[in-house]
């Protein structure tokens, strides 16, 4: 049985900087600048949310080649030019990434080997780019050996104290979250069930400095 955890959340927008308004509207501090992603043709802005946990914005870097060969992830070529800012998926931390993608209920694509800087991972893609069941499965993935980037990241006194995932097949979400041996994670996941019609979305649930916050990927 796989043992994922929670890795990061993300937030996909149009522009870092309209990702980092959204940030600061919602939580009161901006995120602070992260890297490239060179085969993806991306760029990320990051914000510690724990000692192994935290939070990326993350959209296509306008200094990158135009032709990287495929679709990027997190369905960012699929965003409008005006699309709001939101919390789009999550990450999922596991020690063997074959093992837990064999796993999973869900399809979250394949394994691919990615870089940041002097960072290296491997992370599942669609090969389409899009995000699975609608952003409430996640993308998985292990680290190479070392130290987990949060823990080098400043600490500015925010903590995730639930992510909260809301569709209507609750019971599809409980059920790809225990596959991925996940169910609850001490009170840190919970999974709620929306009215049919309406778009799966995910709310993060914060303590910051100014008390707490709700970062939610509601679409309205």
């Amino acid at each position: 049985m796989p043992n994922c955890q929670l890795d990061h959340i993300a937030i996909t927008a149009t522009s870092l900087e309209a990702g980092a308004d959204l940030v600061h509207e919602a939580l009161g501090v901006r995120p602070l600048p992260g890297g490239e992603h060179p085969r993806m043709g991306t760029h990320n802005l990051l914000l510690r949310l724990g000692e192994s946990v935290y939070l990326e914005v993350i959209a296509i870097n306008p200094a990158a080649s135009s032709s990287i060969g495929r679709p990027r992830w997190f369905g960012l070529d699929s965003l409008a030019l005006d699309a709001a800012s939101r919390l789009a998926t999550w990450i999922a931390r596991t020690d063997d990434i074959q093992a837990s993608l064999a796993a999973c209920s869900e399809p979250l694509g394949k394994v691919e080997p990615m870089s940041r800087g002097a960072l290296n991972w491997q992370i599942t893609v669609p090969e389409d780019g899009s995000l699975s069941l609608g952003g409430l499965a996640p993308a998985l993935i292990q680290w190479e050996p070392g130290a987990h980037p949060a823990s080098r990241m400043p600490d500015l006194g925010l903590s995730l104290t639930k992510l909260k995932f809301f569709h209507s097949e609750p019971e599809r979400v409980t059920a790809m979250l225990q596959s991925l041996g996940m169910p609850g994670t001490d009170g840190l996941i919970e999974v709620a069930c929306l009215s049919g019609g309406q778009s799966p979305y995910l709310a993060a649930y914060i303590d910051t400095p100014s008390g707490p916050r709700i970062l939610s990927g509601a679409i309205l």
